[in-house]
């Protein structure tokens, strides 16, 4: 189409010529697909690319300015929203990248650590000697105080220190591959006295 002819056709789109537009739209609906189906990669997105550009281009007709040939704009139109189309999914790639990476990493692996700590902290109480064991219970699990276990087995407050301190020394031992906080959290909060 002829430079003169698109500036008529235009002319006729700005002022509300519906059959103008129509013309329009079967003359570069298929060539501007085409074209953003090449940019982007995708058929689908590319047709509603173009769908929201006509609409968007319907709607804003009065407004529009078009410096050089209608063609060249069209196509230069839907270049732009082909870039801005993949800078938003390189964008929200990013994003759920992010999101599996970090849910993956942090949560599952502290779930899993928190999993594997709990049954090794068992594990590890279960193979303490059977009085020690008895004490770090009362102590840890029962929340007794060291002169209430004493007094409960009918044995000496020194006895329950030398025996919670050889089970936690144990229990340091056994679980050293965790962080010493999480340990100390799961361990060895003891009430004395």
């Amino acid at each position: 189409m002829k430079s003169f002819e698109e500036n008529k056709l235009f002319e006729n789109i700005q002022q509300g010529d519906e059959k103008a537009f129509e013309k329009l739209f079967k003359m570069y609906y298929r060539y501007l697909c085409n074209f953003a189906s090449k940019i982007i990669e995708d058929d689908i997105a590319a047709e509603e690319i173009v769908q929201d550009f006509f609409v968007k281009f319907w709607e804003r007709r009065t407004e529009l300015s078009v410096e050089s040939s209608l063609k060249n704009y069209l196509f230069r139109s839907v270049k732009n929203l082909c870039l801005n189309y993949i800078k938003h999914s390189i964008i929200r790639l990013q994003h759920a990248q992010k999101v599996i990476s970090e849910s993956e990493s942090s949560n599952f692996n502290n779930d899993y650590i928190e999993v594997n700590l709990a049954a090794d902290i068992a594990k590890s109480i279960e193979e303490l000697p059977e009085k020690r064991r008895e004490i770090f219970r009362l102590s840890r699990e029962e929340g007794l105080k060291y002169r209430e276990i004493a007094e409960k087995l009918n044995i000496s407050i020194k006895t329950v220190e030398a025996q919670m301190s050889l089970a936690i020394k144990s229990l340091r031992d056994k679980l050293n591959k965790y962080n010493t906080f999480i340990f100390y959290f799961f361990v060895s909060r003891t009430k004395k006295v």
